[in-house]
């Protein structure tokens, strides 16, 4: 049994839980609480604190912290804080609740054990039912680790789930979902080639914030997309977050990969929490200040502006809210060693506090100011759940956006959709539509084809329709609007013809992604062909369905070795990662301009041709010792006979054929043979590349 520890007054800065060497300072903003007590666990399932502070508006309150300290309390220390104040909420938005415990909003570790959801959500006291907050130590040996420093135009991004990427019984880990088993997949990170992973949400969150009718069926929040802690990682993540590793199993992680060159982006959430509305959980903001973190409604403040379809939309622009959120990124880079962000509904945090889209955003020009975070990539999904499409027009210079257009306009063409080749060319020169003008880079387009919200690659070759009556949502939930084409057959087949058809598919995918301007991203498993059976929102489902399933490996050991050789053949193309946008003018003694495009014959593109199916393009090499290189992209149901350009002293070398079988339809440098004319047959829905 714990002892009682002497308190003082404390600071207000900073604010949170601070481990000094006499005992533990504790501070929390709240603007307008009335009564304030701090209760104190001696492990994170304790169901009755050993100690509770009162609070003394004289003697622990500065401003708006209140704030105490705790002699020789020791880290390791779990606690919640309990607030009164009004609860007129109609006029003020207020909506305290004396008998809920409350997590500690800059808390680093965080415990669920404990949790229900729906006991933050009705009347009275939840404190055997509560989260903690932990006091950490923090101190760790980084080994001289540092951010890991690469080029934009270099990076290869590699969008994954923690949880979901070692879950699968074949992936061989020791602590299968974790931190630490993400660790022991390295080498095949390493070995696919890719520069970043994106880690879906990694902050901790609530896993039962969803659907009666889904949790009815034994689902829970898989994706991450509800956080309610913004400075801890989620425990679900961690071998031992009772003991309170949670901060250095995360950091164990990136230093591991930094040791592989291999940097760390975070999709972070901060558009809305996992309170939701005025009927969800009072789990921290809303029991501290909901008038404050909060849109709220102008004639009735009970009610909360959703422009997230989450049920509530963080006040980004607060001052006090913005400065948490940027206090919050430069917390992950400076003490996590964090490389990049991720931003999930940016253009939600675009919004002032009545909800209007504002020109200049503060948190936005916030964030990419900071010197904190100027080598760190900012990456925005430059859209929201209430119509605010910001793509090409997101508020600041540094911030790459998912470019959806490139999505949207792939997925068509490579369908065989007629008359896109323009667009095509547009969107594989890195969209400079969209971003020139505005003295942007190739660099802010970070291109995809799928991502975790959406159909796997495979499923988008194989499904016409969603298949999400799992999610128990009646098939309601997910996109009606996908642009797949199913090949033939809906679903599985034994039509050797549409399987054929589809791997191509697949294989022409990759192929276009990889060889466009801007940053490309791929989706975990599309590599190896990883399917969630035509459901296209696996967000609730944590088992095999959208787990990575390790068996594929090996099944589809070929198209792995696709991806690996088109990933090492941009690698050694500096002409496809141009730090600036092309322009199809001759810039040295080269006889050829950066680019040349083409249609089926040479040199006469069909930008005009409502039917064309066909692009080529010539691209100039950059650096001495690289090559040029020539492709062909064929979405058309013919076969034709292409003809080569023909440069000086160059013969072309066959590299890419999607045609083929493998290893035939990626061939390493050292294995290539010149071509013997300077025509070649292009076969239909194929992608071929020619190196000089």
């Amino acid at each position: 049994m714990n002892k009682t520890y002497k308190t003082s007054s404390g600071s207000a800065f900073p604010g949170g839980s601070r481990l000094k060497s006499n005992g533990v300072n504790f501070s929390i903003f709240t603007r307008h609480a009335t009564e304030v007590e701090l209760h104190l666990y001696d492990s994170a399932t304790s169901l009755e604190p050993f100690q509770i502070i009162e609070l003394n508006e004289h003697l622990n309150k500065t401003f708006y912290s209140w704030h105490v300290h705790l002699h020789d309390l020791p880290a390791g220390t779990w606690y919640t804080w309990r607030m009164d104040g009004p609860t007129n909420t109609e006029e003020s938005g207020l909506s305290f609740d004396k008998e809920k415990h409350l997590l500690d909003p800059l808390a680093h570790a965080i415990s669920d054990n404990l949790w229900q959801r729906e006991k933050a959500c009705i009347p009275g006291d939840n404190g055997h039912t509560a989260m903690r907050s932990l006091v950490v130590d923090d101190r760790y040996d980084w080994e001289g680790d540092k951010t890991y420093a690469l080029k934009s135009e270099e990076a290869i991004i590699y969008e994954l789930h923690v949880g979901g990427f070692t879950r699968n019984g074949l992936s061989r880990t020791q602590n299968p979902g974790t931190f630490s088993a993400l660790i022991e997949k390295i080498p095949y990170l390493k070995s696919l080639g890719i520069t970043h992973v994106e880690l879906l949400p990694v902050m901790a969150f609530d896993e039962q914030d969803i659907p009666r009718g889904t949790a009815a069926l034994g689902l829970k929040n898989y994706w991450g997309y509800s956080t309610h802690s913004f400075f801890s990682p989620h425990p679900g993540y961690c071998v031992t977050p009772e003991d309170g590793t949670q901060i250095q199993e995360f950091r164990d992680l990136v230093k591991a990969l930094h040791k592989a060159d291999i940097g760390i982006i975070m999709d972070v959430v901060f558009n809305h929490t996992s309170e939701a509305g005025a009927t969800g959980p009072i789990i921290n903001f809303r029991g501290i200040g909901s008038n404050i973190f909060y849109h709220l409604d102008e004639n009735d403040k009970s009610k909360y502006r959703d422009y997230t379809g989450c049920g509530n939309t963080v006040n980004a622009n607060h001052p006090v809210v913005a400065n948490f959120i940027i206090s919050c990124l430069e917390y992950w880079v400076r003490e996590m060693h964090v490389d990049g962000f991720r931003f999930d509904l940016a253009s939600a945090m675009a919004r002032g506090e009545k909800g209007e889209v504002l020109q200049e955003p503060p948190v936005l020009w916030g964030i990419e100011l900071s010197e904190q975070l100027a080598k760190t990539k900012l990456i925005a999904e430059a859209w929201d759940a209430a119509g605010l499409y910001q793509v090409g027009s997101f508020p600041g210079y540094r911030w790459g956006e998912w470019n959806g257009k490139y999505r949207d306009v792939m997925r068509q063409f490579i369908r065989g959709d007629r008359g896109m080749v323009s667009e095509v060319a547009t969107r594989m020169g890195a969209s400079s539509d969209l971003y020139q003008h505005q003295g942007r880079l190739p660099v802010n387009s970070i291109n995809f084809i799928t991502c975790h919200d959406g159909f796997t690659l495979n499923d988008l070759v194989s499904y016409h329709n969603k298949h999400n009556l799992a999610n128990g949502e009646d098939n309601r939930d997910g996109c009606n609007h996908d642009m797949t084409y199913n090949c033939g057959a809906e679903g599985a087949t034994d039509n050797e013809y549409i399987i054929a058809l589809r791997r191509k598919q697949v294989k022409n995918s990759f192929a276009i992604l990889l060889l466009s301007q801007g940053v490309p991203m791929l989706l975990a498993g599309d590599e190896v062909l990883n399917t969630q059976d035509g459901n296209n929102n696996g967000y609730c489902q944590d088992n095999d369905l959208t787990w990575f399933d390790w068996s594929l490996t090996e099944k589809n050991a070929d198209m792995l070795r696709f991806v690996q050789q088109m990933i090492a053949l941009r690698k050694r193309h500096r002409s496809l990662k141009r730090r600036r946008f092309l322009t199809g003018k001759k810039f040295s003694e080269r006889p050829i301009a950066d680019i040349s495009w083409h249609g089926i014959e040479l040199d006469q593109p069909q930008w005009q041709d409502s039917d064309a199916q066909v692009l080529a393009f010539t691209l100039a090499a950059i650096e001495e010792d690289e090559k040029d290189l020539h492709v062909i992209l064929n979405m058309s149901d013919n076969q034709y006979d292409m003809q080569l350009p023909k440069i000086e002293e160059q013969r072309w070398h066959l590299a890419i054929n999607t045609a083929l079988d493998s290893p035939n339809d990626s061939v390493p440098p050292a294995l290539q043979v010149p071509t013997e004319s300077f025509s070649y047959t292009v076969q239909a829905r194929s992608v071929v590349v020619f190196e000089s």
